[in-house]
């Protein structure tokens, strides 16, 4: 517990504590050994899928801890470099170009994409284990009056009236170049403002559908969960690389656990599809059910725990 209260403090200062040149944190490694701190970023699906990854290890054995809550990709990945935190479920695409800065490398070739993650990650000390089936893409998202009234289906239809629109995402979305970045680059698009909100999650959705917005970025995950009072435009020219979810773990705590837990992990990914997750995301966003609690029973399902029971008992010792 220790250990993480340092750590929570050491990813709180990462805003003012990194160099912006090398996105390194200013601040020293953890001690070797101990717990598997587990990672997420500040969106349902992310905060669930960590939540999974941290039940599994708990149930294997392995000694962990959760980092609570998300934090954006700017603190999340130093945090991993610097050891402060151990393994992140990471998107590919964005991943990949987050750690190169070239949007080029990163296309919708899921085997290309992951073979050039794992090069990136490889010398910063981090593996890059299998990919899963599910996969969630950022998106561009309108009202069905909105379609209808400007012919919208696809994102370059956006392009005569993104001058007359308010675009509403996440706050990192400006500088993203596969947000407004890669839609300014890619599809020319110019909106009239954008106005800073959460990560694919709630507040987008109610701005969007509350006449505060006029186009939403959301997931392409949330396709099922938001159903047909939104449409989601096709990205018809190839913006969004491939995302498929892909678990980063330091290679240290590979090496101190052995091949064992890569193993593990590997055989609980790839159990992981796109419906399960959308799934578990509107069983939260919608229904209100509590994440751990979907992830004892996902865990039981896939035959990857005895039973939730068996989860519960040992994350209480």
């Amino acid at each position: 517990m220790r250990r993480l209260v340092i750590v929570v403090l050491a990813i709180a200062c990462v805003a003012g504590c990194t160099d912006t040149a090398s996105r390194r944190v200013v601040t020293p490694s953890r001690e070797p050994g101990g717990s598997i701190v587990v990672a997420s970023f500040e969106f349902t699906e992310s905060r669930l899928v960590s939540e999974i990854y941290a039940q599994a290890l708990d149930a294997w054995g392995y000694p962990t801890e959760r980092l609570p809550g998300g934090a954006p990709r700017e603190l999340i990945e130093p945090a991993l470099e610097q050891g402060l935190v151990d393994l992140v479920p990471e998107y590919a695409g964005t991943a990949l170009q987050f750690l190169t800065g070239d949007p080029t490398l990163a296309s919708a070739d899921p085997v290309a994409t992951h073979r050039r993650l794992r090069a990136a990650f490889a010398e910063r000390g981090i593996a890059v284990l299998e990919a899963a089936p599910a996969q969630n893409q950022n998106a561009l998202a309108v009202l069905p009056e909105t379609a209808a009234r400007h012919g919208l289906s696809n994102v370059s239809d956006l392009r005569p009236v993104a001058s007359t629109m308010v675009l509403g995402g996440p706050p990192e979305c400006p500088t993203r170049p596969l947000c407004m970045l890669g839609y300014a680059d890619v599809y020319g698009l110019r909106f009239r403002r954008f106005v800073p909100l959460d990560v694919g999650g709630s507040l987008t959705l109610a701005a969007l559908q509350g006449g505060e917005i006029d186009v939403a970025v959301l997931f392409t995950g949330d396709r099922t969960v938001i159903g047909p009072e939104v449409v989601f435009l096709n990205d018809d020219r190839g913006l969004q690389p491939a995302e498929n979810l892909t678990p980063v773990l330091r290679q240290d705590v590979l090496e101190a656990f052995g091949p064992q837990l890569r193993r593990r992990l590997d055989r609980l990914t790839r159990q992981l599809t796109t419906a399960d997750l959308a799934g578990l995301v509107r069983a939260v966003d919608v229904h209100r059910e509590d994440p751990a609690d979907l992830a004892r029973r996902w865990l039981a399902q896939a035959g990857l725990v005895s039973t939730p029971s068996d989860v519960t008992m040992k994350e209480q010792r």
